[in-house]
């Protein structure tokens, strides 16, 4: 054997070994890649299964609460019960807000034949007021196809449909008699009703469709009158049919609790009344009034003009019932003018600034800090008392009491009457003035605040403070609702009198209503006097701004605020009338007559004893007649007319207070003419000068001296020789600067002799 033969033979075992290593190594490869499609086969596996979890805790967690409302809808109807909403009482009981049962018509599509749709459709459309083609659509309207179906059939969705709300008894009785089949379902629901709707509009408000409130009382005590809406609710098949022997669940509804409120129906309508004549005859952009107990601070009667039917509300003009929803009383700020003086002499009586034997000195203006501020009657009032200075609405008395007071003393005052915060009466929309901060108050402007410019507020803040000054002092928070009672008699919620603070004393009080009776019985108030009883009150005119921030000539707010009887006070009433456009702008001519009218009224029809003894005269009618024919005949009755001398040939077209009106002996007429000279007794801005004597003059002279004061002549430039021999306003008789005096010449014959 060779020695290579050998070699090789030695090597074969070696070959061997080799071989079935490898072997084995590729076994394990083998094996090394199972194992890894195996871990990653169970990784895919258990990603799957991770997500099948994170799905089912989605599903059953997550979005549980959701799919099992869905589910229910499905297999259950729900129908709810609407409650009924609470009243809404006056003082006496009387009902100015209910609701009464009307039905709400619904349609199950599922149930209706095909070869009865247009029946039905025709006979709900004919009775329900509706587009037949809208009915018939909601009728036949296909929604979505239902999962599984075998037949691939577009289906209806089973549910229900509602046609119409608010549908009533009658309506339902005939669609009763139609046969319209389980097609159609009616449930109950309820619908506001508001039985003295001529009146309220502003306090009560409206609800929507729903029955929810949206404005005023409606809106402001919603949660106690919406009460608790209850539900009936059944299992059903998949056409919503209920399932025979599945459960019912019944949750009856829980009525609103009734709203008793301090207001009186009739106080309301003698109100309303005297604030549309005192828009109608003024001309004016609007007016406001509110009737309050004094002693309590009970809103007696409240309201604006223009208004509208609580049942019927402007809904289609979104800006005209916003308008005609505010309740301006509480919404709208002005400048109070002279009615605010009575803050000012409560305060300076009561901080010792001054006392009831205060004297002043008028000589037509004040100069303050160099800034000359006038008063409304040009030439001043000369000496005076406070009683007098009062009576006169002197501006300079009420500056000196203002500066005598000082801005620390005077703001702690004006804070504690209530002013610059709403006063929370429960009405709503209720706002608060402008005070400006006194680091900004210069002696000028705290002068201007004493006698009510330079100052904002709301008439109910107002009112409020008016109320302190003639009560005995207290502040009071004045109220409109009285309590809220449940349908159980359980009292929810009760109002009653409340003191805020005390303002002023007692000694002080009694003093303010001696001193507003004068300016009735002596001054601008004279228009109202009621017969057989004692009357305090306090005239304002005050100015308005345009757009541009400027104090405007034409716009103005004439108000009267007034009380009675004097010494024990059971009504005060404030109207205000918001730029009256007629030729003489006084709050003694456009708001005084119809606060006398409220005040007449409503101590009549409460009751109360007269105080006093008083000479009546009846006002004649005098519309058509002229201006002078109009004052003989007021005279002739007793009574007084106001007029401009300029229309003193005018027609008269309108008169304040009415015809047939009985009145104080004495008392003012303001005649309205066919002409139109306007100008307006505005504190400060309007200054009025004595007309001199031009009888005598030729025309230029005549034409000089009226020209020297401020006035114009008038005269027939045909006839304008010679000397004057008339003049339409006699000698010293005051008129506001501009005013027109018609003067006549005439040329004198020379004696032949």
């Amino acid at each position: 054997m060779s020695i290579l033969e050998m070699r090789t033979r030695r090597r074969k075992p070696a070959n061997r070994a080799g071989t079935a290593s490898g072997r084995s190594a590729a076994k394990k490869k083998r094996i090394d890649a199972h194992k890894r499609k195996l871990l990653f086969a169970m990784l895919i596996a258990g990603i799957g299964f991770l997500l099948i979890i994170v799905k089912l805790f989605d599903v059953s967690i997550i979005k549980g609460k959701s799919w099992t409302q869905k589910a229910m809808s499905q297999w259950t109807r729900v129908t709810s019960l609407k409650a009924e909403r609470g009243r809404i009482l006056d003082r006496n009981g009387t009902t100015l807000a209910s609701s009464y049962t009307t039905y709400q018509v619904c349609l199950n599509p599922q149930n209706i034949q095909e070869s009865d749709r247009e029946r039905i459709a025709s006979i709900l459309s004919m009775y329900l007021g509706m587009d037949y083609d809208t009915v018939m659509n909601k009728i036949t309207k296909t929604r979505k196809k239902y999962p599984n179906d075998p037949d691939n059939h577009e289906r209806v969705l089973y549910s229900q449909i509602k046609l119409k709300d608010q549908v009533d008894k009658e309506v339902i009785s005939k669609l009763n008699s139609m046969q319209l089949g389980s097609g159609v379902s009616y449930y109950s629901d309820v619908k506001r009703d508001y039985p003295e709707s001529g009146y309220y509009a502003q306090l009560i408000g409206f609800t929507n469709i729903d029955g929810d409130g949206q404005t005023g009382v409606e809106l402001t005590y919603n949660k106690y009158l919406a009460g608790e809406d209850g539900y009936q609710k059944a299992d059903t098949d998949r056409d919503n049919n209920p399932v025979p022997g599945g459960e019912e669940e019944y949750v009856e509804s829980i009525p609103g609790a009734d709203v008793i409120l301090t207001v009186d129906t009739g106080f309301q309508g003698i109100l309303e009344n005297a604030l549309s004549e005192a828009c109608a005859i003024n001309n004016a952009k609007s007016a406001s009034g509110i009737l309050m107990n004094p002693q309590t601070g009970e809103i007696l009667a409240i309201g604006a003009y223009p208004t509208f039917d609580s049942s019927n509300p402007p809904r289609s003009d979104a800006k005209t019932l916003l308008e005609l929803s505010k309740n301006r009383i509480v919404t709208d700020t002005y400048e109070p003018g002279s009615t605010f003086k009575v803050i000012t002499l409560a305060s300076a009586l009561e901080s010792g600034a001054i006392d009831v034997s205060a004297r002043f000195q008028c000589k037509g203006s004040m100069l303050v800090r160099g800034e000359k501020i006038k008063c409304w009657k040009s030439g001043g009032h000369g000496e005076e008392s406070l009683a007098e200075a009062v009576a006169n609405s002197c501006n300079p008395a009420f500056m000196t009491m203002a500066l005598k007071m000082g801005v620390d003393t005077f703001y702690d005052y004006i804070f504690r009457f209530g002013f610059d915060e709403p006063t929370g009466s429960g009405v709503m929309g209720e706002t608060s003035g402008t005070v400006t901060h006194k680091k900004y108050i210069r002696d000028a402007d705290l002068a201007r605040i004493g006698f009510g410019q330079s100052i904002s507020c709301t008439g109910m803040q107002l009112i409020s403070a008016f109320n302190a000054c003639i009560n005995g002092g207290e502040l009071l928070k004045p109220y409109v609702v009285s309590e809220i009672v449940d349908q159980s008699g359980n009292v929810l919620m009760k109002n009653e009198r409340t003191v805020v603070r005390r303002v002023v004393s007692p000694t002080t009080s009694a003093a303010i209503r001696s001193f507003l009776r004068g300016v009735v019985e002596n001054g601008s108030g004279k228009n109202a006097q009621v017969p057989g009883y004692s009357v305090g009150g306090k005239t304002g005119t005050s100015q308005k701004y345009d757009e541009k921030g400027q104090v405007s000539s034409s716009k103005l707010v004439a108000s009267f605020i007034g009380f009675a009887p004097v010494d024990d006070p059971q009504f005060v009433c404030l109207i205000i009338v918001d730029e009256p456009q007629v030729p003489q702008v006084y709050g003694s001519t456009v708001a005084a007559p119809f606060v006398q009218q409220v005040l007449a009224a409503a101590l009549s029809y409460a009751g109360v004893t007269p105080d006093i003894e008083s000479e009546i005269a009846t006002v004649p009618n005098v519309k058509g007649m002229t201006v002078d024919e109009a004052q003989r005949a007021l005279s002739h009755a007793g009574l007084t007319a106001i007029y401009l001398e300029s229309e003193k040939d005018s027609t008269v077209s309108n008169q304040s207070p009415a015809a047939n009106t009985q009145v104080v002996r004495g008392s003012t007429v303001m005649l309205y003419s066919t002409g139109y000279t306007f100008f307006s007794e505005l504190d400060e801005e309007v200054e009025k000068v004595k007309v001199p004597n031009v009888i005598g003059k030729d025309r230029i002279d005549a034409q000089d001296a009226l020209k020297k004061v401020g006035l114009i002549m008038d005269y027939d430039r045909q006839n304008c020789a010679g000397t004057a021999y008339y003049q339409d306003i006699t000698e010293d008789y005051e008129v506001p600067v501009g005013t027109v005096i018609h003067v006549q010449f005439e040329v004198k014959k020379k004696n032949s002799n």
